[in-house]
């Protein structure tokens, strides 16, 4: 009779120290987690990089191509009042 009584105590005292293992291991590799997270953070992968200037050129190419339409609009106002075009947009030496 007893031993109908002890057993689920014993149980509880288990999961108290199951829990207490998994806190402990939670703050022990916490800090190398946070270090871990923070070079990460800080360092760039070559795919990453790579994805930037990818970017960066997808960017200078679409305000060239802008440059390009503006003068293009602005040359045929210019034709249809009979003067010359202004000059071309350089493009940029990125």
């Amino acid at each position: 009779m007893r031993a109908f009584l002890i057993a689920p105590l014993l149980a509880f005292a288990l999961t108290g120290c199951i829990t207490a293992a998994k806190t402990a291991v939670a703050v022990v590799t916490l800090p190398v987690k946070v270090v871990a997270k923070g070079v990460d953070l800080a360092t760039t992968s070559q795919s990453e990089a790579d994805e930037k200037r990818g970017r960066a050129l997808r960017k200078a190419e679409e305000a060239a191509g802008k440059r390009q339409r503006e003068w293009e609009k602005a040359c045929k106002k210019a034709q249809r009042r009979g003067e010359p075009c202004p000059p071309a947009p350089q493009p940029s030496s990125d």
